[in-house]
């Protein structure tokens, strides 16, 4: 798993960033405005316009805790999995059921999606704040134990926020109607 960070981080060497997780927002944002202005296609030419994308793609990419761990992670060979996290199968069963009852007009399940929508949001909570910890443990030891956590915690966190959005999503739709 581990790799030699030097040979990747494309982003990271875009913005003159050492490839970290823990990063400043506002050291993030002057980096990002200062090689902008360097690089901008009226002031250099027509050339700068692959280094603004560049640019443009590392600021997005980097600024956000999440997709920059999921960059970390790709830069390495690390793939998210799709799989439901075995922890969450029973609440995932429940609330897939709740849902096809409110699909099928049973206002009656909208209390259990209202709870799930909580819990949910607290678990996707609970990971953020592990996350930070995890990145800053990471940037400081490096090494693999870390990184199959962090690997671990992205796996709950993307499959919580899908949940969450199928949540929203029939709420906000049996809100309208």
């Amino acid at each position: 798993m581990n790799v030699n960070s030097r040979e990747f981080m494309q982003y990271y060497e875009a913005l003159g960033l050492e490839p970290k997780l823990a990063l400043d927002a506002d050291d993030l944002r002057k980096r990002f405005y200062e090689r902008s202005r360097e690089t901008h296609p009226d002031l250099v030419g027509s050339a700068a316009e692959d280094r603004m994308a560049l640019l443009n793609d590392a600021f997005r990419t980097l600024r956000q805790p999440v997709t920059r761990a999921e960059y970390f992670l790709s830069e390495r060979g690390i793939q998210l999995s799709k799989d439901v996290p075995p922890e969450l199968l029973e609440e995932v069963f429940e609330l897939n059921m709740a849902l096809e009852e409110i699909r099928g007009g049973d206002e009656s399940a909208r209390p259990q999606l209202d709870s799930a929508r909580e819990r949910f949001a607290g678990m996707q909570a609970e990971i953020d704040s592990e996350l930070v910890d995890l990145f800053k443990r990471q940037d400081a030891a490096g090494g693999d134990e870390a990184l199959k956590e962090i690997l671990s915690g992205l796996n709950r966190r993307r499959y919580i926020s899908n949940l969450l959005r199928d949540v929203d999503k029939e709420l906000n739709v049996h809100l309208s109607n």
